[in-house]
C-alpha cells in the first residue's frame, strides 16, 4: 500500500500529468482538496472507489481514512492543488504517515505561478532584469510567517515576487513594496489561473488595489510584482542561443 501525494496542477484538468492521471485511475481511495481541485480531476477514479472531498475534513479525519486504507491494503491518491511542495500542507501529513509506518510518494504537479505566467503570456526571468523568483505568501488568518521572511526583505532583491494569499491585503502590499519598487512598478493579479473563469488584471502598485476591488476579487488569486512583468523591449537576448557563446552542445563559434 502506498499513499500518493499528487499535484493536480492549477485547475485545468488537462494540466494533470500522465503519471498523476494514471495513479488517480488506479487507486481505490481518492482524497482530494475540493476547494481548489475541480471534480473533473478526480473523475477518472476507478468505479466504486472511495472518493472524498477533504475540504470540510480535519487532519485527524483524513489520516483516519488513510489508516483505514492501509489496513485494507489499498493505495490512496491524496490529490492537492498545484504542486504539493508549495503550500500543500503535506508536511504534517507525512509526519503522521512516518509515525505509523505508512509508505508514501510525491508526484509533482504544475504550480500556480507557472500557470499565471502562461496566462500573462510572458517569461518571468528576463536577462539582466530579473533572474530569480521569490515565492511567498501573506499570513492573514493562516500560519504566521517566520520572522525573517518579510516582504521588505524579499523586495530588497528587486526581483519578481509571486505572492500567495494576499488578494485581501493589496493595500498593505502596496505600502510595503512601493519604497523598493516604486509606485509605477508593474503588478499582475491572476484569478483562478487556468480555470474557465480565469481573470487577469494588470496594473501598477499604485492602482492595482482599485482595479481588483472593482472586479470584486476576494480569493484564489496570485499576485505577481516586479519589473520583469513590464519588460518588452530594452533587454538583451539570452546568451543561451548566442553564437558568440559556445557550450558543450554548440562548441564552435559560427562565423
Amino acid at each position: 500500500m502506498t499513499v500518493y501525494f499528487i499535484g493536480a496542477g492549477p485547475g485545468d484538468p488537462e494540466l494533470l500529468t500522465l503519471k498523476a492521471a494514471r495513479l488517480i485511475a488506479t487507486c481505490p481511495v481518492c482524497l482530494y482538496a475540493g476547494s481548489l481541485v475541480p471534480e473533473e480531476v478526480v473523475a477518472g477514479a476507478p468505479v466504486g472507489a472511495r472518493v472524498l472531498d477533504t475540504a470540510p475534513m480535519t487532519l485527524d479525519e483524513t489520516h483516519a481514512e488513510i489508516a483505514a486504507a492501509n489496513a485494507r491494503g489499498e493505495d490512496v491518491a491524496r490529490v492537492h492543488s498545484g504542486d504539493p511542495s508549495l503550500y500543500g500542507a503535506i508536511a504534517e501529513q507525512i509526519r503522521r504517515l512516518k509515525a505509523d509506518g505508512i509508505p508514501y510518494r510525491i508526484i509533482p504537479g504544475v504550480p500556480a505561478y507557472t500557470a499565471a505566467a502562461a496566462a500573462l503570456g510572458q517569461e518571468l526571468t528576463i536577462p539582466e532584469l530579473a533572474q530569480s523568483i521569490v515565492l511567498t505568501r501573506m499570513s492573514m488568518k493562516s500560519t504566521a510567517m517566520p520572522a525573517g521572511e518579510t516582504l521588505e526583505n524579499f523586495a530588497a532583491t528587486g526581483t519578481t515576487l509571486a505572492i500567495h494569499l494576499g488578494i485581501r491585503a493589496l493595500r498593505d502590499i502596496e505600502r510595503r513594496l512601493t519604497p523598493f519598487y516604486g509606485a509605477d512598478c508593474p503588478v499582475a493579479v491572476v484569478y483562478r489561473a487556468s480555470w474557465p473563469d480565469q481573470q487577469v488584471i494588470r496594473g501598477t502598485l499604485s492602482d492595482i488595489h482599485a482595479q481588483v476591488r472593482a472586479a470584486k476579487l476576494t480569493r484564489t488569486a496570485l499576485i505577481l510584482v516586479g519589473p520583469a512583468l513590464g519588460a518588452d523591449q530594452g533587454f538583451p537576448d539570452s546568451a543561451l542561443y548566442d553564437p558568440a557563446q559556445p557550450h558543450v552542445l554548440r562548441p564552435k563559434v559560427r562565423a
